[in-house]
């Protein structure tokens, strides 16, 4: 029987069995809890923001889409530079890496860090080196979810004629 963990020694095997003792319990369902709750808080947060578009700004719903994310992106992006949302998302984990607002910490912390190096190299470079990836896997990702949405609805090409 074949076992992809790695071999140890009997002497790293003592200590994987020590460190393992002595490693605190992670408390998985409060920290499922703080994500749920930040998470939530941060649609509810955008919900708001597209509710006063619609309800003040005079948009429709449809419409308010775009302003209420560039409004989220915004927050995101004062709250990282100010160093409140590394904090949030150190207390609230995943639930802080809802898609627009942990996109934008992550492109915003990373232009904030490389600053010193210059705009191309240090700002650019780097920002883009975090975010590329996530571009990169989301068009390849939209791709693929249209062609399979072409294949199984081929009726909705052309607006339905």
């Amino acid at each position: 029987m074949s076992s992809n963990k790695k071999k140890f020694t009997p002497v790293q095997q003592e200590y994987q069995e020590l460190a393992k003792k002595h490693e605190p319990k992670r408390p998985i369902f409060i920290n499922c809890l703080k994500a749920f709750l930040v998470g939530g808080l941060i649609c509810i947060i955008g919900q708001c923001v597209e509710e006063m578009f619609v309800h003040w700004a005079g948009f429709d719903e449809k419409k308010a889409s775009n302003p209420t994310v560039a409004v989220m992106i915004i927050l995101s992006i004062v709250l990282t530079s100010l160093g409140v949302y590394d904090k949030i998302a150190q207390w609230a984990g995943a639930g802080s890496a809802v898609p627009v607002t942990g996109f934008a910490n992550t492109m915003s912390s990373a232009a904030i860090e490389h600053r010193s190096e210059g705009l191309v190299l240090g700002v650019g470079g780097k920002m883009f080196k975090i975010s590329g990836p996530v571009i990169v896997f989301g068009v390849v990702a939209a791709f693929v979810v249209g062609i399979v949405h072409l294949i199984f609805n081929p009726h909705a090409v052309g607006g339905g004629h």
